[in-house]
């Protein structure tokens, strides 16, 4: 072969590679992308002819259909309205996009996980296009009675199985109904609400945890051996912690105390000392541990959740501080103050840890996928996230926890014939402010978990016992006696 046929050979072969690397990109590697970009009107149109999949509750409620239009093309519709907004969230590809389980579970929902062959085989057989079904873990009478605890106010309620991570309950309010967003300026109007009700305050932003926050640094404590549950400690008010004097509540002064009975009373002071003589190092190893400075590991959107931690404000935006950070007051950032800020799903997976003798696991709001013939496409097991601490330190933090509830602040939680385990919290907004954020966490029934919690009510006259706790009963008597 002479040389400028062999040249001529040679252009031939790179032309072809890049022909099929090109082909390739779009075809396979980018078509995900491609499929998903908002110019891609082709795209849309496509799906809008596939029958979506319903996402339904445990007990086969519909939280999400399509229905036929006129025009031989779907449309997502919600039956529950409001109960669910947040958390399924809402589909439509022409207005507003997706949001919350329905983008998490866009693929199979729209058919895409059957692959190109099925689709095929599906056009030649004459059968219509339907996507997956999502079958998830929530309960919607659990979900009601959470709704119509927190009423008027802002907050969130998450409940999980400590022993799977199951959601069973997933609320914040405000709420919104997903079935007006259907275009950009009904979606608009919805934003116009007070109180941002397209914020899902389960997974997004934070409070502070307040006095919650103690059951993280209890474990802490124990876990490495510094304390034990009848270490001793002064409860007097105005002890200095980081140069300045901490207050207990009303400023009320104890003696001598143990940790179980520092919790019970929920003691300031006690804690603080508590978290600087574990240390910023230890408190920092926990966080993560239970989850804290990362997003959660949740079968939901990543840009949709916000980490939980100390956080700074810079130039009017925030930004995740290190525990570690020489701007952290480790003795306040003990008893739930300082910078934090936390989420309600964050709160419940701390108690999900130790009511699962501090195993953490996964968080999940998918049971399973099933395919439009019945057939479980992918079953969602239950997953070990962390070793959060050993079994002997939750049976010790656990103890603590119901004497909260048996002789402390959280006596209100009391369920006859049901041992809960439980903390209160409250965080001021402003000092001397007479509207907190308040708490409760808690377990139930303690020696077997079934349930497990978190509840946070946002700038309300009062305390985490007075606000929280009765909607975290309320919702741990509906999931106990299904």
């Amino acid at each position: 072969m002479n040389r400028p046929i062999m040249r001529l050979y040679m252009l031939v072969l790179v032309l072809f590679a890049l022909l099929v690397a090109f082909t390739s990109r779009w075809t396979i590697f980018d078509a995900a992308s491609l499929r998903e970009n908002p110019l891609n009107k082709r795209a849309l149109i496509e799906q809008a002819r596939v029958q979506r999949g319903a996402i339904v509750a445990a007990d086969g409620t519909v939280l999400a259909r399509s229905l036929r239009t006129r025009e031989d093309t779907y449309e997502r519709t919600y039956p529950t309205g409001e109960e669910f907004a947040q958390t399924i969230g809402y589909s439509y590809p022409f207005g507003v996009g997706r949001a919350a389980l329905e983008r998490y579970r866009n693929a199979p929902l729209s058919g895409q996980s059957q692959g190109e062959l099925q689709s095929i085989l599906d056009q030649f057989q004459g059968r219509p296009e339907k996507g997956d079904e999502v079958r998830t873990t929530l309960d919607p009478t659990a979900q009601q009675a959470a709704l119509a605890g927190l009423g008027a106010h802002e907050g969130a309620v998450v409940a999980l199985v400590p022993s799977t991570g199951a959601v069973r309950v997933m609320a914040s309010t405000p709420s919104y109904d997903p079935n007006a967003l259907r275009t950009a300026a009904s979606a608009a109007k919805v934003n116009e609400i007070a109180g941002s009700p397209r914020v899902n305050r389960a997974v997004q932003y934070g409070y502070a945890p307040g006095s919650t926050f103690k059951v993280l640094t209890a474990t802490a404590a124990i876990d490495t051996g510094r304390f034990t549950p009848s270490s001793t400690l002064s409860g007097r008010n105005g002890i200095v912690v980081s140069g300045v004097p901490l207050s207990n509540d009303q400023n009320e002064s104890f003696g001598e105390l143990t940790l179980t009975q520092a919790l019970a009373k929920s003691v300031n002071t006690v804690w603080a000392q508590v978290a600087e003589q574990v240390g910023k190092s230890t408190l920092d190893r926990y966080m993560r541990r239970f989850g804290f400075d990362a997003k959660p590991q949740l079968d939901y959107p990543a840009e949709e959740m916000s980490p939980s931690g100390e956080y700074e404000d810079q130039h009017g935006s925030e930004r995740l501080l290190s525990p570690l950070s020489p701007q952290v007051d480790v003795g306040r950032m003990g008893i739930g103050q300082d910078k934090l800020r936390v989420t309600a799903l964050q709160m419940a997976e701390v108690a999900a840890a130790v009511a699962n003798r501090g195993r953490l696991m996964a968080p999940h709001l998918t049971a399973r996928i099933v395919s439009p013939e019945g057939r479980i496409v992918q079953r969602i097991s239950p997953r070990v996230q962390s070793v959060v601490m050993k079994p002997s330190t939750a049976t010790a933090v656990t103890s603590m926890m119901e004497a909260v509830v048996n002789e402390g602040t959280g006596v209100n939680a009391r369920i006859p014939g049901v041992q809960v385990a439980g903390k209160t919290g409250t965080a001021e907004t402003q000092i001397g402010s007479a509207l907190n954020n308040v708490w409760f966490i808690a377990f139930a029934p303690a020696a077997n978990p079934t349930v497990a919690i978190a509840v946070t009510v946002k700038g309300v006259p009062g305390y985490g016992a007075t606000y929280a706790l009765p909607i975290a009963r309320r919702v741990m008597e509906v999931l106990l006696h299904e």
